[in-house]
């Protein structure tokens, strides 16, 4: 299947094997032990999502995502910021 890579959206960095990944890496930091890259990707018209089954896939609206890091994670939570600097036409 051809996916269009569009833009790198966000880079978040983990300085060490503990669970906290800051969008920066820390001024403490060398050599950051993972790199974690989000892409905006461009999916074909019609498509099929592989979700093993003890996870759920959910559709959920940006404005749900926002300042909802409890929720949803820093990461996930940060994507409407992130995406804010694109404009999108809906065809």
């Amino acid at each position: 299947m051809d996916w269009t890579i569009e833009d790198t959206v966000g880079n978040w960095w983990r300085p060490n094997f503990e669970p906290p990944q800051y969008p920066y890496v820390p001024a403490h930091m060398t050599k950051p032990k993972e790199h974690r890259r989000l892409y905006l990707v461009q999916l074909p018209e019609k498509a099929l999502f592989a979700v093993p089954r003890n996870y759920k896939l959910v559709a959920a609206p940006l404005f749900e995502l926002y300042d909802n890091s409890a929720g949803y994670g820093p990461i996930i939570s940060s994507l409407p910021q992130a995406l804010s600097r694109f404009n999108f036409i809906y065809n």
